[in-house]
This record gives C-alpha cells, structure tokens and sequence, in this order.
C-alpha cells in the first residue's frame, strides 16, 4: 500500500467546530476499499490539551505544531470570529511550513489566520461573502475575491487555498482531494458524504435570499441540468437548454447565472471536463473516443479545454490520476454520479 496522504489540521481555541468536523470527514476516514489513497490526518496544536469548541465540544490534539513539517497538506479551520487572534505559535508554524513550500489551506474566517502571519501578503484569497469587507479592511495587502467559492494562489513560495464559508469548505476539501488524487477519488469521497463532487458558480448566488419566482426557476433549470447530463455526449447549445426550460436563450441565461453563478455554456464545459476525467481514470479508451461520448466533438477541442482550466492534458492527466481499480467496461456511463 503506498505512503498515506499526511494532512495536518491546525487547532486552537476560536476554531469553529463544524469546519473541524468536514477536515475530519474528507481526510479522516479510510475509504482505502474504494479506491481512495490512504490519509494520515493528525490534529497538531500548541500543548498537548483539549480545546474547547462551541457547543460544548472539544478537541484533543494528538500531534504538536512541529508535525507540519512531516504533512503533506496543512489545513487551518475557520474561525468562530475574525476579532480572535490566533496564537503566535501557530502563526509561527504556518510561516514555516508555507516557506518549506507545503500547501495551506484555510477554510471560511481561517483567512484572517492566514493573514495574520502576512502569508495573504501581495496573495488573492477569499473568505465568507459577510466578512469580505473585514479581511480587506483589516489587511489592506490582501487582494480579496469578490465571491469565489475557492481559490488557489501560486505566486509566492507556496500554493495557498482559501474558502468561503461553511459549505464551501466542503467544497475546497473535495477539490484539494481531486488535485491531489484524482477526480474518481474526490468522487468517492463526494458519495461517502452524499454531496455533490464539485459545485459550479460563485458564492454570489447565496447573498440574497431567492424570491418565490426564483425558487420556481431554480426548480426548472434543475430539470434542465439533469436532462443536460443525460445528453451530455450531444452537440447542445445554450438554445436548445432554453428550449427544454421553455425560455428564451437570454432569459435562460440570465436565469441560469442568477440561479448558478454561473454560464450554461461554461457549466456544460465543466461537467464533460468531469466526465472525461472519469472515463481517462476508469476505461482504457482512446482519448478521440472519450472527447465524443463527453460531448467535446474532437480530441483538439477536448485537450484544449483541459490545458485552459486544468493546465494539463488528457493523456497526463490520464498519466498521473489513473484509478487502481481495474478498468471498467467501455459501456460504462460517464454521467454517473
């Protein structure tokens, strides 16, 4: 069996139990007998004490800060409030695993965190839409994202991941899993915690609280999504999903983005993007092949698709994230959740 996946979860009082428990559902569950990697999840701090969390909850930590330079990835959870400072030690030991080059992400208000160790210096982060104003307020240096659900940054030594909030924690987790290991294993995973893999759009879409027409539409192009995913190999076009939601293609996607943050034409992008990544993982099929069951057309459209929003191609990808899974019938469906 190869090396587990080492993930390190920063612990201190202030950290918000609910983010806590997604680091420890994605990373700390073995999943080995569904094709998932092993993972080593440790929860480091700066004494060996239990921390209190809200709700009557505590954490006891069984590794200390020193262990994040043995992790492979290092996770701070979000924060009940952005007032708490975190303790210099663990400010400290973020500064050094991030010069070391080890990935750190942050959930939610665990951007302020970072920010106070000057990691988000000159960097782009996110955190909760609510708190966007605070974190530009309080750390000028910081380029804050409007309304992303995640983001990556590379520009300095090391790659740094921010979220939004609570959910969207989720959603960053799934990602870092499906960057390090796969798009089947991020899948997987996804399942096990009867979740959606990947969530397309912005936090946009969750600031103001939907209208009872909105709800209706919401409702109707999510037949149109589902309908979109059973024909996902067809040449569809933004009017012939309008068509199926009885809109005009404007409306459709004005709608359509207001309800998703989103295009249609980008979102159909993004699910061949994903069921390509699944047939490259589980099949042995050729990459002309895959590029027409997931509705690219031709292998030039598909490859040029994966290098703008994965930086790779197909047959790398294939390369790298290959499940260990035996290969599954080339009838399989792509689609298939």
């Amino acid at each position: 069996m190869a090396s587990p996946y080492r993930v390190a979860l920063v612990a201190f009082p202030g950290i918000r139990a609910f983010d806590v428990s997604v680091i420890t559902e994605v990373w700390g569950t073995d999943r080995t007998p569904g094709a998932v990697p092993p993972f080593a999840l440790h929860r480091t701090a700066a004494a060996p004490d239990p921390i209190a969390m809200p709700g009557g909850l505590s954490l006891t930590p069984d590794r200390p800060l020193t262990w994040l330079a043995d992790a492979d990835l290092v996770v701070v959870p979000g924060l009940e409030s952005p007032d708490l400072p975190a303790p210099e030690p663990v400010l400290e030991a973020l500064r050094t695993a991030h010069t070391a080059g080890t990935p750190v992400a942050a959930l939610c208000a665990g951007a302020f965190v970072l920010a106070q160790a000057g990691l988000l210096d000159g960097r782009r982060a996110v955190t909760h839409w609510a708190l966007a104003d605070d974190l530009r307020t309080r750390h000028p240096a910081v380029t804050v994202e409007a309304d992303a659900l995640f983001v990556e940054d590379t520009t300095g030594a090391g790659t740094l991941w921010t979220s939004a909030g609570t959910a969207a924690g989720i959603d960053l987790c799934l990602h870092l899993v499906r960057t390090a290991h796969g798009a089947e294993a991020a899948a997987t995973v996804a399942r096990s915690m009867v979740t959606a893999p990947f969530r397309t759009g912005t936090q946009a879409q969750f600031i103001e609280r939907p209208t009872p027409r909105a709800d209706r539409d919401a409702d109707a192009l999510a037949s149109v999504r589902e309908r979109a995913l059973r024909h996902l190999p067809d040449p569809l076009t933004v009017a012939d999903l309008a068509a199926w939601a009885g809109m005009s293609p404007r409306s459709f996607a004005r709608h359509f983005h207001a309800t998703t943050g989103t295009t249609p034409l980008q979102w159909l992008i993004t699910q061949r993007l994903a069921a390509a990544q699944k047939l490259l993982e589980r099949t042995d099929l050729p990459v002309t092949e895959i590029a027409r069951r997931t509705g690219f057309g031709s292998e030039i459209t598909m490859r040029q698709h994966f290098a703008r929003n994965l930086a790779t191609s197909p047959s790398t990808y294939r390369a790298a994230f290959r499940a260990t899974r035996p290969p599954q019938p080339a009838g399989s469906s792509p689609t298939a959740r």
